[in-house]
């Protein structure tokens, strides 16, 4: 059967109530467009006391058009990837009520009451448990989809089940190509221009970040949600399950140090906005210490949940030793550090900047907030072997970034 976009808001309702009984056969539904309008349609259809999301993948980049096809296959690794997160960590992310392969659709739940957690930093909302949630949740994910847990055969399987060539491209290019040269996809903060062109000429900055993009190709260690960003994380203290993650089309077996470098870099890249962002500094400054805390949180909370998984659940028996793990983590801070720089640094220098940054009205003081970020970067990729925890490392990048 040939795709077919949906074309009209009957069309998604059509759809939703031939693979659902959420709505009971309702006449009274409405549909609303709720993507970013970037890669996919994504529509909330409501009657009033309830709703759910419906997502389709266009056969190209809906922004770009025809131009830049997209393989269609991302929205079936999106739908495994979900329930596999809800297999390994339940309550973590929206449940899938549906995957079709012909119109390349999901229909899952919605998480409207939920905030983005970009959003609610840059709000400077008090968050409590959220970064410990997040820390267990990123540690499931890893032992699970590792070969701590994992059967030989079972982890083949998986990898090849999220083979991702298009996107992984796509995110070949953007984190460790474009931002690192002269890339007319770039977009540089004008006052920035001439730290981007040194930062173009660092030699020792170019290879640390080549030998990252050897592991990101190379580096089949643990399912990715591969785009793991504030923007990509939900959150709501108040409930039960205070973290909900979406979106993982660009979801791949790579190394493990990835998704953790991303979240990290994010909690950074706000840390940096937060200098020179509106407010009165000592609450701006108060904030960041809150940042840098959860960090330590979301760190701490990581390793304690995964010595526990591989002390209970290994399956290796050559893996079962508690310096192994020790030394499965340790690599996992190293390699997390360098890619948190890359992700950085592509958020500076880069096609897709944050709101955390962004937000500055004034481009002279946004260069600056700019330049705490590459100052941190330059760290981070440079010298993340030289940290002996994350303590260590939140201080270091506390003092590049504090409202001064």
């Amino acid at each position: 059967m040939s795709f077919k976009q949906f074309s009209s808001d009957q069309d998604v309702i059509d759809f939703v109530q031939t693979h659902t009984a959420v709505f009971n056969n309702s006449p009274d539904l409405t549909v609303t467009e709720i993507g970013d309008g970037n890669i996919n349609f994504v529509y909330r259809v409501d009657d009033g006391a309830q709703s759910l999301i419906v997502k389709q993948a266009l056969p190209y980049i809906r922004v770009i058009g025809e131009a830049w096809p997209l393989s269609q296959d991302r929205i079936r690794i999106e739908a495994k990837a979900l329930k596999q997160s809800e297999e390994s960590c339940p309550g973590s992310v929206p449940e899938v009520y549906h995957y079709d392969a012909a119109s390349c659709a999901i229909i899952m739940a919605d998480i409207g009451q939920y905030q983005s957690l970009r959003q609610a930093l840059i709000e400077r909302q008090s968050l409590p448990g959220v970064a410990e949630e997040l820390g267990a949740y990123v540690a499931k994910s890893l032992f699970y989809s590792s070969d701590f847990y994992l059967s030989s055969k079972a982890k083949k399987s998986i990898v090849q089940d999220f083979i991702n060539p298009d996107l992984c491209q796509i995110s070949e290019e953007v984190y460790f190509w474009d931002p690192f040269c002269d890339h007319e996809r770039n977009n540089v903060n004008t006052p920035l221009a001439a730290r981007a062109s040194e930062w173009w000429q660092d030699a020792e900055l170019k290879q640390a970040v080549a030998r990252l993009k050897m592991k990101f190709q190379n580096q089949a260690q643990v399912l990715l949600h591969g785009d793991l960003h504030t923007g990509s994380v939900f959150v709501d203290p108040s409930a039960e399950h205070k973290v909900k993650v979406i979106d993982p089309e660009f979801a791949f077996v790579g190394p493990a140090g990835f998704d953790l470098g991303v979240l990290i870099a994010n909690y950074l890249l706000n840390l940096a906005g937060q200098s020179r962002a509106a407010g009165e500094p000592e609450e701006r400054h108060a904030y960041q210490q809150v940042l840098l805390s959860d960090v330590n949180s979301l760190w701490q909370s990581l390793t304690e949940s995964f010595r526990r998984l591989a002390a209970e659940h290994t399956q290796d028996p050559c893996l079962q030793s508690s310096d192994i793990v020790d030394a499965w983590l340790s690599e996992l801070l190293t390699d997390s550090l360098g890619f948190a720089g890359v992700e950085m640094t592509r958020r500076t220098l880069g096609v897709a900047h944050v709101a955390d940054v962004e937000q500055i009205e004034d481009e002279a003081a946004r260069a600056e907030a700019q330049t705490m970020c590459l100052d941190m970067a330059d760290l981070l990729i440079k010298h993340a072997g030289q940290f002996s925890g994350m303590p260590v490392i939140t201080a270091a990048v506390g003092e590049l970034s504090f409202c001064r």
